[in-house]
C-alpha cells in the first residue's frame, strides 16, 4: 500500500486499521457501499471467518501465554497492484469487506474527504466510549491503606 494517500489524510496505516476495527459497523458498511462505484476491477481476494489465538505477556515474570481464541471476520480486496484488508471481531463478514473497501479506496486515493470525514468522526466517538468506561471503571475504585 503506498503511503502518500494516508499521508494526504493524516493518518498512518495503523492508526486507519485500528479505527476501522472498532468503526461502527452499520456506518462502516454505509460508507463502503458509497465507495464501491468508484472501485473499479475491485476482486475479491478472501472472505472468511476463523479463530485466532491472542497472545498476551505476564509482565511479572515476562513470560508470554495465549490467553484464548477471538473469532474474527476477515476479507481481502485487490484492484490493480494495490492489495488491502479488512479484519473484525466476530462472525461479520459484510463488515470485513466493508473495512477492506475502506482500506483500499484510501490505498487508491479515492474520496478522500468521505473517508478522512467518516476516520475523524469514528476516531472521535471510540474515543469518548473508552473515555466513558474508563471513567466507570475509575468509580468503582477503592484506595485501601493498611498499616
Amino acid at each position: 500500500m503506498s503511503s502518500e494517500p494516508l499521508s494526504l489524510l493524516g493518518w498512518t496505516h495503523e492508526a486507519l486499521l485500528k479505527v476501522l476495527a472498532r468503526a461502527d459497523h452499520a456506518r462502516l458498511k454505509a460508507l463502503a457501499e458509497a465507495l464501491i462505484a468508484g472501485l473499479p476491477g475491485m476482486t475479491v481476494v478472501e472472505n472468511r471467518t476463523g479463530l485466532v489465538m491472542v497472545p498476551m505477556r505476564d509482565t511479572a515474570q515476562g513470560t508470554h501465554f495465549h490467553l484464548g481464541e477471538f473469532l474474527m471476520s476477515e476479507a481481502r480486496l485487490s484492484a490493480g497492484a494495490h492489495e488491502d484488508h479488512g479484519m473484525r471481531r466476530g462472525r461479520d463478514l459484510e463488515a470485513a469487506m466493508a473495512m477492506a473497501v475502506v482500506d483500499l479506496a484510501v490505498s487508491i486515493g479515492h474520496a478522500h474527504g468521505d473517508c478522512a470525514a467518516f476516520l475523524e468522526a469514528e476516531a472521535r466517538t471510540r474515543a469518548d466510549a473508552d473515555t466513558h468506561t474508563l471513567r466507570r471503571f475509575e468509580a468503582t475504585r477503592v484506595d485501601m491503606e493498611t498499616f
